[in-house]
């Protein structure tokens, strides 16, 4: 599409001349645009980061090592299910700290503290067990 240099009072001048509904029509399409030139964009390291970050652990993971927990709670585990937990535990804990790792990348991109990034994006820290 070839590009057409037009001086902002040309531009309003020809608005003028247009029939009513058709300047509110142009009106409104400005106001379109204007409101997409203001919105953030990410960049796509930002995109990635967040994308990784809000993958969170599997939820097959997340069940058995609450199953698993919970009959700790109520009774004794076999030595198959504390070894189980304790590997579901280490796996959990290792994607705790890549998702924690991606966290200060991010905040380090965009010039914030972890704390306020993590304020900002609406998470908290989980509460102890």
């Amino acid at each position: 599409m070839p590009t057409i240099r037009i001086e902002t009072e040309q531009l309003l001048n020809a608005a003028l001349q247009l029939p009513p509904p058709e300047l509110d029509h142009l009106v409104a399409r400005l106001q379109v645009l204007r409101r997409k030139s203001k919105a953030p964009r990410l960049s796509v390291k930002e995109s990635e980061l967040l994308r990784q970050i809000n993958q969170g652990i599997p939820a097959d993971l997340q069940q058995r090592h609450a199953a698993l927990r919970r009959k700790l709670r109520r009774t004794k585990l076999s030595a198959s299910e504390r070894r189980e937990l304790l590997a579901l535990t280490k796996q959990m804990e290792q994607l705790d700290v890549e998702r924690l790792r991606q966290l200060a990348e991010l905040a380090k991109l965009r010039e914030l503290s972890l704390s306020d990034l993590m304020e900002q994006l609406g998470l908290k820290l989980p509460e102890p067990e």
